[in-house]
């Protein structure tokens, strides 16, 4: 059968995507991917997707907001935010874990019920659905990065984890200070670093930070002078010399393509 391409759509939410039957592609930028039966996506705010179905297909359309992610208090709640952006570097089925996908299912099952039998605290006992499945989604994206794979020692995501942690921390950031916590010296750690994830200690923290700014200019309304401050920076002068370095354009430029 020759598959039907849908326009493209571009969504100012995260959107997570359970096929429930039938196949075909999905078009994500430049990246085209197969999905199936048990498929589930991530698309992330300004996704620009396509999706081209080779026969009939039901969807379990799952969608939240970055301001919905916010409201919570996860236990992970700044890297939450992080690792679910990761997904827009992903493509196709983000599930790692097979009895992962056994949960989803049963939870597409149950939420679909809910909301077909209406009940008492039915808000409630879907949006406790909803926040499993983006935990789910959350573990299997970081599970999906470049630094975490099947021989991904405990050590590496340790020093992942402190990184997200204090992120808003410059000092701590620091190879020696990295150092320090792991008990090696400041070149070690960034030699391991790289040798294990493949890429640079300092690439890594500063493609981590750019996402969360990036996040704050399109869908907060913080100034730019209270981002600075969150992220450690001496004032806003120094986190636009920053940004524009690495992104080659002002943040106030930036934040206006996304108003």
């Amino acid at each position: 059968m020759e598959a039907v391409s849908t326009v493209d759509f571009k969504n100012s939410f995260f959107q997570i995507c359970i096929v429930v039957n039938g196949q075909g592609h999905l078009g994500v930028g430049s990246h085209r991917t197969a999905f199936r039966p048990g498929s589930v996506i991530l698309l992330t705010p300004d996704d620009v997707h396509h999706f081209e179905l080779e026969q009939p297909t039901e969807f379990l359309m799952v969608r939240f907001s970055s301001s919905y992610i916010r409201s919570f208090e996860w236990g992970k709640m700044n890297q939450m935010e992080c690792v679910l952006y990761y997904a827009r570097h992903l493509t196709g089925c983000i599930m790692r874990t097979p009895a992962d996908n056994v949960l989803v299912k049963s939870i597409a099952t149950s939420l679909l019920h809910t909301l077909e039998h209406p009940d008492l605290y039915q808000e409630d006992v879907v949006k406790h659905f909803v926040n499993a499945m983006i935990v789910i989604a959350a573990r299997n994206i970081e599970k999906a990065g470049p630094a975490v794979s099947e021989n991904t020692d405990k050590k590496l995501l340790d020093i992942i984890h402190y990184i997200e942690e204090h992120i808003f921390n410059p000092a701590k950031l620091k190879a020696a200070e990295l150092g320090n916590a792991f008990g090696v010296s400041a070149g070690y750690i960034g030699q391991y670093f790289q040798r294990r994830s493949g890429e640079t200690l300092q690439h890594f923290i500063t493609q981590y930070k750019l996402r969360l700014i990036e996040h704050r200019l399109k869908f907060s309304d913080m100034r730019v002078n209270e981002i600075a401050m969150e992220f450690g920076f001496a004032d806003e002068s120094h986190l636009n010399k920053y940004f524009k370095k690495q992104k080659g354009v002002a943040l106030t430029k930036y934040r206006k393509q996304y108003a």
